[in-house]
């Protein structure tokens, strides 16, 4: 998947509790356990916003696109 979610990153760096941000957030720890690991398909603006004031961080720090390499149809 091109997009990687940084948030255990952003969380160590914090040195807050995985149990203690969700709670700030207003979010279950199974849902950010899930946003952590990237098994998720979105997330709304307003818990990235609320992420983002409690991490003290830019959404840029919780997510990052990587490319994939291109594949075209010689390759297959």
């Amino acid at each position: 998947m091109p997009i990687v979610v940084r948030l255990d990153v952003m969380i160590a760096r914090r040195k807050i509790s995985s149990k203690a941000l969700a709670a700030r957030v207003g979010i279950t720890e199974a849902n950010l356990s899930l946003l952590k690991r990237g098994h998720v398909k979105g997330v709304r603006f307003e818990t990235l916003e609320r992420l983002c004031r409690e991490l003290d961080c830019q959404p840029g720090d919780l997510l990052e696109f990587v490319a994939e390499p291109e594949t075209n149809d010689e390759d297959r």
